[in-house]
C-alpha cells in the first residue's frame, strides 16, 4: 500500500545547499510548515549523522504553524571530485487528539500512516575569485578597525590628563609667546642703539663695534630659535589633545 503524500511544505523542498569553505561549521535552515488543522509529529533524519547536528532533529508542529530546523555540516576536507551521497529524510505522523507520549505514538505508528520527503545534500565552493574578493574584504575590514582603535586609544589618552594639566600646558603656552614677543622687542632695541653707536664711532673701533653687535646678535637669536623650538613642541600636544 502507498503511503500517503506528505503534508507538511518543506522549504527548500529537494535539497540542501551548504557553501564552502568547510573549515569552520556550516549551517542552512530547513523550514517546515505545518497547514492542516491537526497537530503533526516529525523527525528528521540523515544518511550521515556524524557528519551532521540537526536541531530539533524531531518534535510537534502545531496546527497552521511552522518551526525552522538547523542542519549544521560539520568541518571536512572537502573533495571537489567527490559527489556528495549524503541525504535527508522528514518523516511525518498526524498525532492522535489524545497524544500524551510522542514516542510511544511513533513506536506504535503504522507504515501506511507514515509519510517522509526526501533531501539531497549540496556542496558549493566559493570560485577563486569570489575567495580573493573575500580576503580582500576582509584586510579592509582589518584595517578600519586598527585605525578606529588607533583613534580611541589617542583619545583615552588624551582623556586620562586632568583640566590642571591642560590648563598648566596653556598658561606655559601664554609665557612663550609672551617671552617670545618680549625677546623680539629686546633684539629690535639693541639693533637700534648699535647702530646709533655705529655712527658715532671712530674708523678704528668700527670693527670692534661691530663684532660686538655680531655676538649679541648671534646670543639673542640662539635664545629665540629655542623659544620657537618649544613653543612649536607644546603646540603640537595641544593640537594632540584637541583631536
Amino acid at each position: 500500500m502507498a503511503r500517503p503524500e506528505q503534508v507538511l511544505l518543506l522549504e527548500p523542498q529537494h535539497e540542501l545547499r551548504f557553501r564552502g569553505p568547510f573549515t569552520d561549521v556550516v549551517t542552512t535552515t530547513l523550514k517546515l510548515a505545518n497547514p492542516t488543522d491537526r497537530n503533526v509529529c516529525f523527525k528528521v533524519k540523515t544518511t550521515a549523522p556524524r557528519r551532521y547536528c540537526v536541531r530539533p532533529n524531531s518534535g510537534v508542529i502545531d496546527a497552521g504553524t511552522s518551526i525552522n530546523v538547523s542542519v549544521m555540516l560539520q568541518p571536512f576536507d572537502y573533495d571537489p571530485n567527490e559527489k556528495s551521497k549524503h541525504k535527508f529524510m522528514v518523516q511525518s505522523l498526524l498525532a492522535p487528539p489524545d497524544m500524551t507520549d510522542t514516542e510511544g505514538v511513533w513506536k506504535d505508528a503504522k507504515p501506511e500512516d507514515l509519510m517522509d520527503s526526501k533531501l539531497r545534500c549540496v556542496f558549493d565552493m566559493p570560485a577563486e575569485n569570489e575567495k580573493t574578493h573575500e580576503m580582500e574584504s576582509n584586510k579592509i575590514s582589518a584595517s578600519l578597525s586598527k585605525s578606529e582603535s588607533s583613534t580611541l586609544s589617542m583619545k583615552s589618552m588624551a582623556s586620562s590628563l586632568d583640566d590642571g594639566e591642560v590648563k598648566k600646558i596653556m598658561e606655559e603656552c601664554k609665557r612663550l609667546q609672551t617671552e617670545v614677543q618680549r625677546l623680539r622687542e629686546e633684539n629690535k632695541q639693541i639693533r637700534e642703539d648699535d647702530g646709533l653707536r655705529m655712527r658715532k664711532s671712530t674708523v678704528m673701533s668700527a670693527p670692534h663695534s661691530s663684532s660686538a653687535m655680531r655676538v649679541k646678535e648671534e646670543g639673542l637669536s640662539t635664545r629665540v630659535i629655542a623659544l620657537i623650538v618649544l613653543f612649536f613642541v607644546v603646540g603640537v600636544i595641544i593640537g594632540k589633545l584637541a583631536l
